[in-house]
């Protein structure tokens, strides 16, 4: 185990979690398998019901992302500048292709069969992992960002690219030749995460000083006119904000409602449509690293680890933990209207 006592409400820790920073975790979207990539080169496959870990991959370098393609593969991102297709029952990994600087980010897309990888090299590519005749793996296309890729995020053929310098380019996978929209975070600060809405309309960033801002695709008017920005993990002390960076996003896979995690090692869960906090977890030990909803949203997975933003420090282990959610937590209430004059 690892040794950490968890808070009060905070779930169920995983054993064996990883030695170092934990990057990224994923639920699949067929099972209540975890996937969780980390800054000691691995990626760890749990069962999150049972708390078994089912396989352990090592790498080459601190791995800075990993999705699923199904229950029985997934990718894994690298800061040794390579992509990975790892085989889970096999215990086997073969390179899916390579950068030209650590691998920041990896998103499967069932929309179009493609692995999309994001890079600091300020590269996005596509790859095919069936490759010609299922065995070599194909580059697809490579596609030049504006700077550093720190975050992306799919909804349907849709992928949203977010980079140093606050850009955003957001791109149709069909056609990847041009952005669809080329557009700058409204926040004012470094971008940590994007996530796109379940339902494709729009998506939603986070900065490194305690925001969200709720975008959309759409240009229109009536649309944009729609679109907000919010404080969130931040706390006043004699007279001062002090604020922290909102590390991750995850959106309830049934309501549309979304968590946020931060640096103050504080989870909520918000109402985006009617702009309301609907929930707040108990502190967790560290700062929340990631966060991730199971494919049936009854569970909700939490990595708890010092990411560094007060440098070098003696800090908590790093855990992961795994909540069962509970509909009131999630689920967006009612708008009450008061009853017309007679």
């Amino acid at each position: 185990m690892t040794g950490v006592v968890p808070p009060p409400g905070s779930g169920r820790d995983l054993s064996n979690p990883p030695a170092d920073g934990i990057s990224n975790l994923r639920f699949s979207n067929h099972s209540d398998h975890l996937l969780v990539s980390s800054w000691d080169k691995s990626v760890r496959l749990y069962d999150a019901s049972s708390n078994v870990l089912r396989g352990e991959f090592s790498h080459g370098g601190a791995v800075l992302d990993c999705c699923f393609h199904d229950d029985s593969s997934g990718f894994s991102a690298s800061a040794d500048n390579l992509v990975r297709r790892l085989v889970f029952n096999q215990g086997k990994e073969d390179v899916l292709g390579k950068h030209e600087a650590p691998v920041r980010c990896i998103e499967y897309s069932y929309a179009s069969g493609q692995v999309i990888t994001g890079s600091w090299d300020k590269t996005v590519k596509c790859w095919d992992p069936r490759g010609a005749s299922g065995k070599e793996r194909t580059l697809i296309g490579s596609y030049a960002q504006p700077e550093r890729v720190y975050s992306l995020s799919l909804v349907g053929n849709r992928v949203v690219v977010a980079t140093a310098g606050r850009h955003v380019n957001v791109y149709d996978l069909r056609n990847m030749s041009q952005p669809e929209q080329r557009r700058e975070s409204s926040l004012k600060y470094q971008t940590r995460c994007v996530r796109c809405y379940p339902n494709g309309t729009g998506y939603a960033l986070s900065s490194v000083e305690g925001r969200v801002a709720m975008e959309f695709f759409d240009l229109s008017e009536a649309a944009q006119a729609k679109k907000y920005a919010f404080k969130c993990h931040r706390k006043s002390e004699a007279g001062k904000d002090i604020v922290y960076p909102v590390n991750a996003i995850a959106f309830h896979p049934v309501y549309g409602t979304f968590a946020t995690g931060g640096c103050d090692g504080f989870v909520n869960v918000w109402d985006g449509n009617n702009k309301k906090r609907l929930y707040q977890y108990s502190k967790y030990p560290s700062s929340i690293a990631a966060l991730s909803f199971s494919r049936d949203g009854r569970l909700l997975a939490v990595a708890s680890s010092y990411t560094f933003e007060e440098g070098e420090k003696p800090h908590e282990p790093d855990s992961i933990f795994v909540r069962s959610v509970n509909e009131v937590e999630v689920k967006p209430k009612p708008k009450v209207y008061p009853n017309p004059p007679a």
